[in-house]
């Protein structure tokens, strides 16, 4: 199994994603069972009421979940399914998704991500809550 084992290979899979790139999403850190991605929050990524898209938040649950995974399990990982509770509407300048592993297992890894955004005083304010289940892919799949 191909291994993930530091922040910097980390970062070039993230690269690798199109979608990533186009949001410009950066992982800021990784390793331990947990994972931290940030984007900044611009006017493209935003909805008719002028807050984050839920999409946007989606995502980034979505491959925070995994990447935390990722630092226990291998890189051979794909989401299974996730679920996300928006607490409040996200804005702010950026939004950071903290990832952390709850149980590793052979062939899945559950993961919770906190989501908050960061006004520009600094104040941090949690509007969204994920959790995930990862599949570990068998080799040659």
């Amino acid at each position: 199994m191909r291994t993930i084992d530091d922040l910097e290979t980390a970062r070039k899979v993230l690269a690798a994603q199109p979608f990533s790139d186009l949001i410009r999403a950066r992982l800021v850190a990784f390793g331990g069972g947990e994972a931290v991605l940030e984007l900044d929050i611009r006017d493209e990524l935003r909805q008719q009421y002028g807050f984050l898209h839920g999409g946007v938040l989606g995502y980034a649950a979505d491959n925070t979940l995994t990447f935390a995974a990722g630092t226990v399990a291998g890189a051979r990982l794909i989401t299974a399914g996730y679920t996300i509770d928006y607490l409040k509407p996200a804005d702010g300048v950026l939004l950071r998704a903290h990832g952390r592993v709850v149980r590793a297992g052979r062939t899945r890894v559950v993961s919770r991500c906190d989501l908050s955004t960061v006004a520009e005083d600094g104040t941090e304010t949690l509007c969204a809550v994920a959790q995930g289940s990862v599949a570990v892919l068998a080799p040659g799949s």
